[in-house]
């Protein structure tokens, strides 16, 4: 919405970078309430399954960066604020009906949806992961209303909110199942408990999703851009233009997410392997969220407003200047969690139920996530261009070659490398999206400066090798010099060699001159001196 005032995206990245820092803190927190009560064991396995597609939901629709969000943040940035709230009611009562439908379908048919999703699953397991199917359904309904809620207070300048809420489902998550494995100790995996272990984890999250809307709700209602009010102007000038991008948007991530089914499927018939991939993937996605909300948030208003071809220009400097941003917060990741990927799940999760044995199964699928962060975060920076310019047929298109292109890779590589081969294989559908996507967007916008762009990223990627190698040199040598018993120790071992492989990389960085680096520098002080 066009403001007297437009915040910059310096500010804007603040402001969502200490948010979503908190949020993915206490999301890490509730990751280890989890580990700790239940494991690898049933209970764990069945919630993986289970919230497959009410997660799915929750980070499709309800997500920063989801398409509802960049729908509403591309449409509603280019008008008045006086124009938001009936457009958002009505957009609001719309996608409720639709996914009220939606919620009945999950519930009345959860036993055939997780048949779909893990037909490898044993007798227990499947029966506890259709209870919490069904319990988790609601979500569906307020996902979209998170993903609107998202999209309305971002479009009217307001990030603090919208990037903090998320924390508000995993503190109800940390307060129930802590609670219970507070009264019941270990025996929470006792046969007797285990289905009260996986409904109390199943409502939380439900309640979870509900606390999330309600606190974006309020914020809507005080900022006079949206209210409980049911509007059917199904003629309303702009709800075409959400539409336009909302439903290819919502139909390509859907597609991208299909992915998560497939490697599901094949996950199915392996002991343990879908609690491992979920552990795994958060530990990833703690800094990928936290970076892709700093980068994608503040860029996507900043990409719509440059869109006529006067403006190219310009346009490609913020591409590249989000693309290398990206590198520069995710290849010093990647280099930490390859080399030293064991010793993060020791840290993180060795507790309660979680012992070695379950950290020898999902190191090495953290190693294998690590690989593929820069190039997850990159897409996205892609498609959001896409976006921006009003085409979201393009990133569905290539979302449905992507849904054939994982089956493929995972029948292959699942057969040589296990659970990581499945991890793999989606690494290997972000690199051919992005290289379809870049080719795409240098031909709509008269050519981009790959070869400099090209040069950028081949010296981020040897200073990304190079750190890994240090990363893991320094480990070893604290850990022979010290030893690594206990958590001060593997705290201190793994705090001091994952500091030395970032200031490795930036001193790579930083004989790149590289401006964006500069930038990134230039505010940090900034903050400090504050």
């Amino acid at each position: 919405m066009n403001k007297g005032k437009q915040r910059s995206i310096g500010n804007i990245a603040g402001i969502v970078g200490i948010a979503t820092f908190i949020s993915k803190i206490v999301g890490l927190v509730r990751e280890q309430v989890v580990a700790a009560a239940f494991g690898v064991g049933a209970v764990a396995n069945a919630y993986a399954y289970a919230y497959v597609i009410p997660g799915f939901l929750l980070i499709l629709l309800g997500g920063i960066n989801g398409p509802f969000h960049s729908a509403l943040v591309s449409v509603l940035a280019k008008r008045d604020q006086k124009e938001a709230a009936p457009l958002i009611e009505t957009v609001t009562t719309l996608v409720t009906a639709i996914l009220l439908v939606v919620t009945v379908v999950l519930i009345v048919f959860a036993g055939r949806f997780i048949d779909l999703i893990a037909p490898g699953l044993d007798s227990e397991v499947r029966a506890i992961a259709i209870q919490q199917f069904q319990i988790m359904a609601p979500l569906a309904v307020f996902a979209g209303l998170v993903g609107i809620g998202f999209g309305s207070l971002n479009a009217s300048d307001q990030y603090w909110l919208p990037s903090l809420s998320p924390l508000f489902s995993s503190l109800t998550i940390i307060v129930g199942v802590g609670g219970l494995y507070w009264f019941l100790g270990e025996e929470i995996n006792d046969p007797e408990y285990v289905k009260l272990g996986g409904v109390v984890l199943a409502v939380t999250t439900l309640l979870g999703g509900v606390w999330q809307w309600i606190a974006q709700q309020i914020a809507q209602m005080r900022s006079g851009i949206s209210g409980f009010r049911l509007r059917f102007d199904w003629a309303r000038e702009g709800l075409d233009d959400v539409m336009k991008v909302m439903i290819p948007a919502t139909l390509s991530s859907g597609m991208l997410h299909i992915n998560v089914y497939t490697d599901l499927f094949f996950a199915s018939y392996l002991p343990n392997a879908a609690a491992a991939m979920r552990y795994a993937n958060f530990v990833v996605l703690t800094p990928v969220g936290i970076i892709s909300n700093v980068i994608l948030v503040p860029f996507l208003p900043v990409f719509s407003r440059l869109t006529e071809p006067d403006k190219w220009d310009e346009l490609k400097l913020k591409i590249r200047q989000s693309l290398v941003l990206t590198g520069l917060t995710m290849f010093p990741f990647s280099a930490i969690f390859v080399a030293l990927s064991e010793p993060i799940i020791r840290i993180i999760f060795e507790r309660g139920v979680f012992r070695a044995d379950a950290s020898a199964l999902v190191a090495p699928v953290l190693l294998a996530y690590g690989l593929g962060m820069f190039f997850y975060l990159a897409r996205d920076v892609l498609v959001r261009v896409f976006y921006a310019l009003g085409d979201g047929n393009t990133p569905f298109k290539i979302s449905i070659l992507n849904i054939f292109l994982n089956a493929f890779l995972d029948y292959i590589l699942v057969r040589s490398f296990e659970v990581q081969g499945l991890v793999f294989a989606t690494i290997g559908v972000n690199v051919i999206s992005m290289i379809i996507f870049i080719f795409l967007l240098n031909r709509r916008l008269n050519g981009l400066p790959l070869w400099e762009w090209a040069g950028v990223f081949s010296i981020l990627v040897v200073a990304s090798v190079v750190s890994g190698i240090a990363c893991r040199a320094i480990h070893e040598g604290l850990t022979y010099f010290w030893g690594d018993d206990g958590f001060v120790l593997q705290f201190i071992n793994l705090s001091v060699a994952s500091v030395g492989a970032i200031a490795l990389f930036l001193t790579f960085g930083k004989l790149l001159k590289l401006p964006e680096l500069e930038l990134l520098f230039n505010r940090v002080l900034a903050k400090l001196k504050r």
